[in-house]
């Protein structure tokens, strides 16, 4: 049995890292209050003007997105809307919404202010980078997550959706990283119980998945644990109950500490067949990830060789006594909140044919090559093939 001791650390100092700063952050219920100020610090440091809010409809019929107007209102700043941003963002939506700016602010560099979920982020960001000249650098961006989940707002790489090839593809670059990371929980209390959960399992997924990759480092490993800490604690009781200010806050730290550990290391499997899955069937990420996480990561365990220390890591921070235990407790995690493992065969039509294709489509993508243990087609055809019921 591996253990490592209480507390200690599973990445030695030793493993080489480049430490890039990210966003500024500022956090705190009634950030949002402070919008106005971040924009015209951001505009008297480019010299340009005007503010582009990429949402989605979605949000804006909650109120949200019109308290974000009020606050850039009284600061005086022009604005226009996006606000068609798909559950799952494409390339076409992206290029649409970066026609609207250049209609809108033609020759000028407007600040884009994301509001939503990942969805909305990854899309903003990809409005950012299309919308400015190809030979510099993206518009300038802040980032207002209102869900506890991708973490989004830490990197300047968005995830779209390609629909003709029926994968997932990269848009940004770190120019497009947020200026700053606005965190107001209170933005978070009307997210809905599966909604809530969804994008909770997404934030617990991105720590456990930093804290064993290729990449990791003794810096992606600190925000990967307390991340995973503060989720797998705080999402059972913001998903019984969204008004709990506490477990709120806790919530949308830990989904942005699990961000800040994932830009430094990169994913895994679980992110790259739930990337698939997405891609393929239209399954709700989150609800994509749990359908494969206890396969994939009693597999890993299989053969754990040196990452070994890393997967102790992960089970002593969860409080449990061995690595071997955590398939059987994410299953029971995911599935008290109403994200059940395991991949309904018959209700996505999981033939051979169809595994055979998401196998292909996840084996293309560059997280699975970030793996502590690698995985070929065939690796993955099977992975699949025992998460299904």
């Amino acid at each position: 049995m591996t253990t490592v001791p209480a507390g200690a650390c599973a990445c030695p100092a030793t493993t080489p890292f480049l430490h890039e700063p990210g966003p500024a952050v500022d956090s705190g219920p009634g950030a949002l209050a402070r919008l106005g100020d971040h924009v015209l610090d951001v505009h008297r440091a480019t010299r340009s003007g005007g503010v582009v809010v990429v949402t989605d409809a979605g949000l804006r019929a909650t109120g949200i997105v019109d308290e974000v107007l009020a606050v850039l209102a009284a600061a005086g700043q022009p604005t226009v809307v996006v606000d068609d941003v798909p559950g799952n963002p494409t390339v076409p939506a992206v290029e649409a919404g970066a026609r609207v700016v250049a209609e809108a602010f033609p020759g000028s560099r407007p600040v884009v202010v994301a509001v939503g979920g990942g969805s909305a982020l990854d899309a903003a960001k990809g409005v950012a980078r299309l919308a400015a000249d190809p030979t510099g650098p993206g518009l300038a961006l802040i980032a207002i997550p209102t869900t506890a989940g991708t973490g989004a707002e830490t990197n300047g790489f968005g995830v779209l959706e390609d629909p003709v090839r029926r994968c997932k593809v990269y848009c940004g670059d770190g120019t497009t990283t947020p200026r700053v990371a606005l965190l107001d929980p209170l933005l978070t209390h009307g997210l809905p119980p599966a909604a809530t959960a969804a994008t909770g399992v997404d934030a617990l997924v991105h720590a456990l998945e930093s804290l064993v990759s290729r990449g990791r480092s003794a810096v992606s490993e600190a925000f990967a644990a307390e991340a995973l800490r503060r989720v797998w604690r705080w999402l059972p009781v913001a998903h019984a109950d969204g008004s709990d200010a506490t477990a709120r806050a806790e919530m949308l730290l830990g989904a942005h500490l699990a961000g800040q550990a994932l830009t430094r290391s990169g994913l895994g499997l679980v992110h790259g067949l739930g990337h698939a899955l997405t891609a393929h069937h239209g399954v709700v990420h989150g609800r994509a990830l749990a359908m494969v996480l206890p396969e994939v990561v009693a597999w890993s365990l299989d053969d754990a060789g040196a990452d070994a220390p890393a997967w102790a890591r992960a089970a002593e921070l969860l409080g449990l006594r061995h690595p071997g235990e955590l398939p059987v407790a994410l299953a029971r995690w995911t599935d008290a909140v109403g994200v059940p493992p395991g991949i309904d065969r018959a209700a996505l039509g999981l033939g051979p044919d169809a595994v055979d294709a998401l196998a292909t489509t996840a084996s293309a993508d560059p997280v699975c090559r970030n793996a502590p243990r690698a995985a070929d087609r065939a690796a993955l055809s099977g992975l699949l093939t025992r998460s299904a019921r």
